[in-house]
């Protein structure tokens, strides 16, 4: 069946916002949607297409900050969703922000400083690749600080985007899900690629060995950080093509419900130009 006449059903991904527990051993990376992937790049090419224009929309409307941010193993395709999905977005209202190993100047603060300086304004879209996250991820897995100090960033960050989303900011938070044996196959390739070799190191494979303990650290922080104002969405991300298509269409979703209000505070803005510049030519007469 031709993509134009297969159903639309929509690729949701599986979400957890509070309300029920989330087992990823239970999800299939390798999920599909029922769709092949020429099926799938048909779709992904309309959704990026609603991206690109109500991305248009939301800045120049300057209302709503968008924070998206992108979770997942090694290879996990969080540079891949990056330069597919985002990339249909205009850079002059978009920005990529990484958080690397804290500095000494960051370690002297709390956490979250770094990253509050990160979030977007207003008509702006913000990707965090790799995020705060990585406070109860990576410092958990391989102990870099004691229980205590990160089971309660769990409610810290719970509360930092409560604190986002109250004045106005939408957060897509996605973790890419994929299996151990599909990374391990990417690590491979990406040796034997001479454009991709650099981005390998010792301590990709290193990881591999914590394999189990990510999966739980990544288990608990889904299911407690998982909230009604900024759910998590699991996205299976063995299929790069379904990987995309699921990420674009759940961002094109869900501006498209900002879309009315954009529309009518433009209006509003337009009618008030006119009606300047129609005072100005008076005044000039």
């Amino acid at each position: 069946m031709s993509a134009s006449l297969r159903p639309n059903k929509p690729m949701k991904p599986i979400l957890s916002n509070g309300k029920n527990a989330i087992k990823l051993a239970t999800i299939d990376p390798e999920q599909d949607g029922g769709l092949n992937k020429e099926e799938g790049e048909s779709r992904l090419a309309t959704f990026l297409a609603d991206i690109t224009r109500l991305q248009e929309l939301l800045y120049a409307a300057q209302q709503t900050p968008l924070l998206i941010v992108l979770q997942g193993m090694d290879t996990a395709g969080k540079d891949g969703t990056i330069r597919t999905v985002i990339g249909s977005m205009n850079p002059g209202g978009c920005g990529v922000a990484s958080f690397k190993v804290p500095t000494s100047d960051e370690l002297a603060r709390d956490f979250l400083w770094r990253v509050h300086a990160k979030v977007p304004g207003r008509g702006q879209v913000v990707i965090f690749n790799r995020s705060h996250y990585e406070d109860v991820l990576v410092v958990r897995v391989k102990k870099i600080v004691p229980e205590p100090v990160w089971r309660n960033r769990y409610t810290e960050i719970n509360q930092f985007e409560k604190l986002l989303t109250d004045n106005g900011t939408v957060i897509l938070k996605f973790f890419l899900h994929i299996s151990k044996d599909e990374q391990e196959q990417r690590l491979l390739d990406r040796e034997k690629d001479p454009g991709k070799a650099w981005k390998l190191s010792v301590e990709d494979w290193k990881n591999r060995e914590l394999w189990d303990d990510y999966m739980v650290a990544y288990e608990d922080t889904i299911n407690v950080c998982g909230t009604a104002n900024a759910p998590w969405h699991i996205v299976p991300a063995n299929r790069k093509w379904y990987r995309n298509l699921v990420i674009a269409e759940t961002i094109a979703v869900t501006l498209k419900q900002y879309e009315k209000g954009w529309n009518a505070k433009l209006a509003a803005l337009g009618e008030t130009e006119k009606k300047t510049l129609w005072e100005v030519r008076q005044a000039q007469r």
